[in-house]
């Protein structure tokens, strides 16, 4: 019975950094109706730029290995992942929605940094590129070369399947394909409480996934930002004509769940330190399953599928099924869709007559 619980308390901590990640899908499906799969590449782009931030020399010699350092280190890749998330909104999938400027140029530009580094590695050739691609985008876009809106949400999910191939393999030439160890930024004390073994790093997932998503919630419910996202999410062309700045509210949206992907990924490094370029893929999967699993759309869904799936996956190993982790959580979803395919939470689609 004991090891019954040690696994639940395993699997609660395991199933909140999942909860964290499905918030970020379901939040951008219920606002545009898109799966946004590079959100799973967003996770590790936070989780390095933890891995950065905890390295740097000051904030280790003014904080040191304590909960201020993590909360520093958490913030940082926070923000700066919800940068990344608007660029992923603004560049690549605004253009499918609307028509925008200097896309053209911005994808030109990365494409000359690219061009530059395989033609002579270093920062003078990458800026050389960099500059020359934005210029002939910004003379493309002046002559009237602009991206083609799709109206297709098929050509929509192409894109994200795209621009989530290119963050994975930029990861690998920015950050090294070989595996990185997160460095230690809060020491680990573990308490024996009834025969149950819990360690601080799952109690500090667990505190900071639930006053995150408690945040949410009062971010959507409680202010007139999260009413226009409801808005949104409701009538986009409705929202528009109340005069609400949708392409502003869509970033905020993309920002926001970039931000919790981020910290999912500084929390996941609290239990498994080893970070890798590819290491959003399967995390990423996962916790789609779970969004989708609670409901799709359904932020309330999403947590409670994420813990639902972190539960089962640390069950399965626990119990010496660790050759089925990986495969449990995609079970557990085809089950429940068997029965309930609106997933746990999920509402279907109201007829109109």
């Amino acid at each position: 019975m004991a090891t019954f619980f040690q696994q639940i308390i395993n699997g609660i901590a395991q199933g909140s950094a999942y909860a964290l990640i499905a918030l970020g899908y379901t939040m951008v499906y219920g606002v545009l109706r898109l799966i946004n799969f590079a959100h799973s590449d967003v996770y590790m782009f936070g989780a390095f730029m933890g891995y950065f931030a905890a390295r740097n020399s000051w904030i280790k010699a003014t904080f040191g290995q304590s909960l201020a350092a993590a909360a520093v280190v958490m913030l940082i890749a926070m923000a700066l992942s919800a940068g990344l998330g608007i660029l992923i909104e603004r560049f690549a999938y605004r253009p499918g929605r609307s028509e925008t400027r200097f896309t053209l140029a911005f994808w030109l530009g990365i494409l000359g940094a690219a061009a530059g580094q395989l033609m002579h590695p270093g920062f003078l050739a990458l800026t050389l590129g960099a500059a020359v691609g934005i210029a002939i985008g910004l003379v493309g876009e002046w002559a009237g070369l602009r991206p083609v809106q799709q109206e297709s949400r098929l050509s929509l999910l192409i894109i994200a399947i795209g621009v989530s191939l290119f963050l994975e393999n930029g990861g690998q030439v920015a950050f090294g394909a070989d595996p990185k160890f997160f460095p230690e930024i809060i020491h680990t004390a573990q308490w024996n409480i009834g025969g149950l073994k819990v360690d601080s790093q799952q109690v500090i997932v667990l505190g900071v996934s639930i006053i995150l998503m408690v945040l949410l919630n009062l971010l959507v419910h409680y202010t007139r930002t999260g009413k226009a996202m409801r808005a949104v999410s409701y009538n986009l062309d409705a929202a528009k004509l109340m005069g609400i700045n949708t392409d502003r509210i869509i970033a905020l949206t993309f920002a926001v769940g970039s931000a919790l992907a981020a910290a999912g990924g500084i929390l996941v490094t609290l239990l498994y330190p080893k970070i890798e370029p590819l290491m959003g893929v399967m995390p990423g999967l996962k916790a789609f399953a779970a969004a989708v699993l609670g409901g799709i759309g359904n932020m309330t869904g999403a947590m409670l599928g994420g813990l639902i799936l972190g539960i089962a996956e640390v069950m399965a190993v626990g119990y010496g099924q660790s050759t089925y982790r990986d495969a449990i959580a995609f079970i557990i979803l085809v089950l429940i869709l068997l029965v309930k395919p609106d997933g746990i939470m999920g509402k279907g689609p109201t007829e109109k007559v």
